[in-house]
């Protein structure tokens, strides 16, 4: 099982392992802000040795956002906290991620554990945006298509969150274009009624991804990394689907796209998943393969044994996991101490390791 430690280069940036801390929403923003919350949820599991931590979808503008409490870097107040939680992760060995998001018509809806559907605009909604005017479900809100000049605001969001980041530190990027969210609603004929450049054919209805991407690598400096999370399929037919999510790798690999984050579904409530463990990689592995792109594997992976057989037969190059760092933020070092590995680990926890591991090493820049 030593792949799951081989150290990955992705452009300027050397990842100690394979195992990545999947971006994970945690709705305990206030205005955007992170706090103490975000810097111990993230910190801890940089603490645990995953190679790759990256924060929660980030809104990159106000009315992007899923609920009222995500987090969020559409101004530039954000980024004195999030450097701090940035400096940490460093210090820790590992590096810092952040998925870029705008939630489209799945936006101005309740926390998970706040009840479910719409906020009306009396108790702090917003009318979200999408590329056409109709709801997810019906007890969600009915969103405004964007026009034009709304989608170019849309890309420019992107650019400017991007410089954010990059001035907070972080070393990786991800865009959001998965889980029924405003790329994803933009990519499929599901959610895109659209009859101008931006809907109907392929290659216009993918058309924001290539804004986004190019305009998110014009402020990112060549040596760093630019992944993107899509959904692979929506699990229903007529929609979006692997033959097409293979034609768009294809397409964004050359603007500066270097990893695809391959996940599925959340486009419709109508879906047919056929889930069980691993159930996603198989979308990673024919996605890495037909494209010639770095993928990730997501989705029910939980056991060292699943995340070594991924790797040993080459169907992804990082493994995301999400649930399972949940319920265990030191699942890597735990997985180093069962097969004797010696990984580094944090001096202050030096005595708890294997025998001959070494302390850790902060990630420089």
């Amino acid at each position: 099982m030593a792949q799951i430690f081989d150290p990955l280069t992705i452009r300027g940036i050397t990842l100690a392992n394979r195992i990545v801390v999947s971006p994970m929403c945690e709705y305990s923003s206030e205005d955007g802000f992170a706090n103490d919350w975000h810097l111990v949820h993230l910190g801890s599991r940089a603490v645990g040795g995953a190679g790759l931590v990256f924060t929660e979808a980030t809104a990159v503008t106000a009315e992007g956002r899923i609920s009222p409490e995500d987090l969020g870097i559409w101004k530039d107040a954000h980024i004195e906290f999030l450097g701090r939680i940035v400096r940490f992760l460093k210090s820790q060995g590992a590096a810092p991620g952040m998925q870029l998001a705008h939630a489209g018509r799945k936006g101005s809806t309740r926390r998970p554990w706040s009840g479910y559907g719409a906020i009306p605009l009396k108790e702090g909604g917003w009318v979200p945006v999408a590329p056409s005017d109709v709801a997810y479900s019906d007890n969600y809100p009915k969103p405004a298509a964007l026009t034009i000049g709304g989608i170019r605001g849309v890309v420019e969001a992107f650019r400017e969150a991007a410089r954010r980041a990059l001035e907070a530190g972080f070393r990786v990027i991800e865009i959001h274009a998965a889980h029924g969210y405003l790329l994803h609603e933009f990519f499929s004929p599901l959610s895109n009624f659209r009859t101008d450049e931006y809907g109907g054919s392929f290659e216009n209805r993918t058309r924001i991804a290539r804004e986004v991407v190019t305009a998110i690598r014009g402020v990112m400096p060549e040596n760093l990394p630019l992944f993107i999370r899509i959904s692979a399929t929506d699990w229903k037919a007529a929609g979006w689907d692997v033959d097409q999510a293979v034609e768009l790798a294809k397409q964004l690999a050359p603007l500066g796209v270097d990893l695809v984050d391959c996940s599925s579904a959340g486009l419709v409530q109508d879906q047919e998943i056929v889930a069980g463990p691993g159930f996603q990689v198989p979308f990673a592995a024919r996605i890495r393969r037909d494209a010639g792109i770095k993928t990730s594997a997501v989705g029910l992976i939980e056991t060292k044994e699943q995340v070594a057989e991924i790797l040993a037969k080459g169907e992804a190059d990082l493994v995301f996991m999400a649930r399972e760092h949940l319920r265990d933020p030191y699942w890597l070092l735990r997985a180093a101490r069962e097969l004797k590995r010696p990984v580094s680990w944090p001096v202050q926890y030096l005595r708890a390791a294997p025998e001959k591991s070494p302390s850790r090493k902060p990630v420089e820049g």
